[in-house]
């Protein structure tokens, strides 16, 4: 029997939330943005991401609806979702320089970085970096472009846990969107 200690079941999980990111990461059959074909945009417009690999370490749907809430104390902790749920746990991997390349995704992400150091750019507003460490998360709701970056001299690694509708691919290649000079 394999018992895990609490701080092994929290870097399992980490690693469940980086891997779904990743997940999403890795769909070659997505060239163009979901805006971009409705506009009749079919060439490719998305910037690639470069030294990066993922690997999906599980992906699993609800069977409907479901709202988990716990309070404990002060702390109270809501997950809600109306409708059957894709929640899909992926690994990704940063080599120093590596980057994700804009993109968005079709539900709300966490990542928690395992190793290294990671630097977020968000797709709207100035070209601010957001930098998280080991442990730490970076949490978003999936709408807006963005992108990781290991900005670092040593390889980075997270966990992505990605919560999306039923079937739908895990992340959306984006144009640049300008902000940033990359």
């Amino acid at each position: 029997m394999n018992i895990l200690s609490p701080a092994r079941k929290a870097n399992v999980l980490s690693a469940l939330v980086l891997a779904a990111l990743a997940i999403g990461c890795s769909d070659p059959q997505r060239t163009t943005s979901p805006k971009d074909q409705e506009a009749g945009v079919m060439a490719p417009r998305f910037t690639a991401g470069v030294g990066l690999t993922g690997s999906l370490l599980a992906r699993g749907t609800s069977d409907g609806k479901f709202k988990l809430k716990r309070k404990n104390g002060k702390w109270e902790f809501d997950l809600d979702a109306h409708d059957p749920t894709d929640v899909a746990v992926q690994q990704l991997n940063f080599q120093p320089g590596g980057g994700s390349g804009w993109h968005s995704h079709p539900g709300p992400v966490i990542l928690q970085v395992t190793s290294g150091t990671l630097t977020f750019y968000e797709g709207h507003g100035p070209c601010t970096p957001e930098t998280r460490t080991v442990g730490q998360l970076f949490m978003e709701t999936g709408e807006h472009t963005h992108l990781g970056r290991n900005e670092g001299s040593t390889p980075a690694t997270a966990i992505a846990v990605i919560f999306a509708p039923v079937g739908s691919v895990l992340r959306i290649d984006e144009p640049a969107p300008g902000n940033c000079p990359f």
